[in-house]
């Protein structure tokens, strides 16, 4: 018996790009038992978004009810619509920066109508299959604009973490904020300060002891018991924005002023590309755990009804936020009803417990978000990219020191030209003259050459040869090819004799295949890899056990039926 790792090249239909996944698992058969597994979900998800969308609403200069607003509509649209199984949408700390910017220079209208536009033109990325091109942005680059977000996320909070009183006005950037905040350092609050400690030892404290548990709201609970209960004189909820409603807003479409929207037209547009990438960025993380795999182009329209259903309601930007994603995946969810769920939970929250957010002190909620600055920073990764060498490190740091001193459109863009020149020095340098692989339809992998399926007439092994640079352009496409691993396979064999270079990101791919490999028991062997590409793997962690080297196929091949034997 041969198998053939050959994919199908055949082009996805119309209805394959854009059918929502809710059609697809409903299409499976979708009964009492699923439903009791994503009501499950979708409630251990509400309760984590419920402090952090009013957290990241009051940090982007927006109130509390509307992070709700934005989690509830946006959030329900986007797992309704979306080309994702598992993707939770809401409000995102990567958008922070953006929305406080948004709302000094256009006032809260200027905010909602440059929301309802990236709703529009995300939906026209989607329609147009732009979606593909999201994922050329390199991987350094990603890294670099998390972590700069992250340093800015945490700059914001610092006067509510020491209950600063301040002079005037809080400067945005970082280097005119940072000498105000200095000045101000003879006003710290006591009490404030107590409890942004105090919230961010419990967070971290049941994160370590009891892992299940709501950490964030469970800190937030106890800073507002300790405020009402104490009479603490710190600024909460109640004091600044008067509480929150217990429903939600009528609909009404914003003020569409030519005149209005030329002027809200670039943050509009900032907003789009930070949203693409954020989103398409979270239901990659959403496959990598669950083995599904999300239509890129479908995912877009929906975030762009999402956006335009949140500015309807008075709320803001909209995107597939990560760490809620991967909490509803971790949860048991089975589709994208557990997102539904999320929503109208949270609304049930709001309808309930609106008196009760009135006692919410400012100073727990900008401990929640000390917390999420701090675990949006890729520790892990950011080391690989220094080890990876300084082409990397210079891409990310160069994205990183614009995204906090600049500005993050302008940081994304220097990094992907920067990591496309330093892809193509590397490629000039490759001595191997070998043909590319192919560039084939979007969503679509990349065909695999020269696998000759007389290599092996076992089942039970794979073997893929990859042609070609695997660099960041090509991982998605040839990362959906070598995620196709099935239970019956007790071996799997990548063939790097013909890839002249390989980059972080396509060592990043094969990390991810090698954990999935070894959580379902495959065997994973890497052939013919050149002391460079080898090196760029072992530097991001592709080492035994974890992984078998092999200098040729066929000695990997006879060093399996040796383990087989032994």
């Amino acid at each position: 018996m041969t198998h053939s790792a050959t994919p199908s090249l055949q082009k996805p239909s119309f209805l394959q790009l854009y059918t929502p996944k809710l059609v697809t698992v409903l299409r499976e058969g979708y009964g009492l038992r699923e439903l009791k597994s994503d009501a499950v979900a979708g409630l251990t998800v509400a309760i984590v978004a419920l402090p952090l969308s009013m957290a990241i609403a009051i940090a982007s200069g927006a109130s509390p009810a509307q992070g709700l607003f934005t989690s509830i509509i946006g959030g329900f649209l986007v797992s309704a619509l979306g080309g994702s199984r598992f993707q939770i949408g809401g409000p995102a700390g990567a958008f922070i920066v953006l929305v406080a910017a948004t709302v000094a220079q256009h006032g809260m209208d200027g905010l909602i109508l440059a929301t309802f536009l990236s709703g529009i033109l995300l939906a026209l990325v989607g329609w147009l299959r732009l979606g593909t091109f999201v994922k050329f942005i390199p991987f350094p680059v990603t890294v670099g604009f998390t972590a700069g977000i992250a340093v800015i996320i945490f700059a914001s909070q610092i006067k509510e973490l020491f209950g600063l009183t301040l002079a005037g006005g809080e400067p945005g950037p970082l280097i005119q904020k940072i000498p105000v905040l200095w000045a101000a350092g003879g006003t710290v609050s006591p009490a404030a300060m107590l409890l942004s400690l105090g919230t961010v030892a419990v967070i971290v404290g049941l994160k370590r002891w009891r892992p299940h548990w709501p950490g964030m709201l469970i800190a937030v609970a106890i800073g507002a018991a300790a405020t009402a209960l104490l009479n603490l004189p710190v600024s909460t909820i109640g004091t600044k924005f008067g509480g929150i409603p217990s429903s939600l807003p009528m609909p009404s479409l914003p003020d569409f002023s030519p005149a209005k929207v030329i002027e809200v037209l670039p943050a509009a547009l900032s907003f789009t590309l930070l949203g693409a990438i954020e989103s398409l960025l979270s239901a990659v993380v959403a496959d990598g755990m669950t083995g599904r795999r999300h239509r890129s182009n479908a995912e877009l329209v929906a975030q762009g009804f999402a956006n335009m259903g949140s500015a309807l309601f008075t709320g803001f930007c909209v995107t597939g936020t990560i760490a809620r994603t991967a909490t509803n995946v971790r949860a048991g969810a089975v589709g994208p009803v557990a997102g539904m769920l999320h929503a109208i939970f949270l609304l049930l929250f709001m309808v309930v417990a609106a008196p009760l957010a009135a006692y919410i002190p400012l100073a727990a909620l900008a401990g929640v978000l000390a917390v999420v600055s701090w675990n949006m920073i890729e520790k892990p990764a950011i080391a690989t990219l220094f080890r990876s060498g300084r082409g990397d490190a210079a891409v990310f740091l160069a994205t990183f020191l614009l995204t906090i001193f600049r500005d993050l459109t302008e940081a994304i863009v220097v990094g992907f030209a920067l990591g496309s020149v330093l892809f193509i020095h590397r490629m000039s340098q490759a001595t191997a003259v070998e043909q590319h692989t192919p560039f084939v339809a979007e969503d679509e992998a990349d065909q695999i050459h020269g696998f000759d399926p007389s290599q092996t007439a076992d089942p039970g092994i794979v073997v893929y040869r990859i042609s070609g640079a695997f660099f960041f352009g090509a991982a998605a496409s040839i990362g959906s090819v070598l995620d196709n691993i099935a239970d019956s396979y007790k071996a799997m064999i990548v063939d790097f004799s013909a890839v002249p270079f390989l980059d972080s990101t396509g060592a990043n791919v094969i990390e991810g295949l090698a954990r999935k490999a070894e959580k379902r028991g495959v065997r994973l062997y890497l052939a013919g890899a050149s002391r460079a590409n080898r090196h760029a793997m072992v530097a991001h962690g592709l080492k035994p056990p974890h992984v078998i080297y092999a200098a040729t196929v066929d000695a990997a091949l006879a060093q399996e039926r040796e383990t087989r034997l032994a």
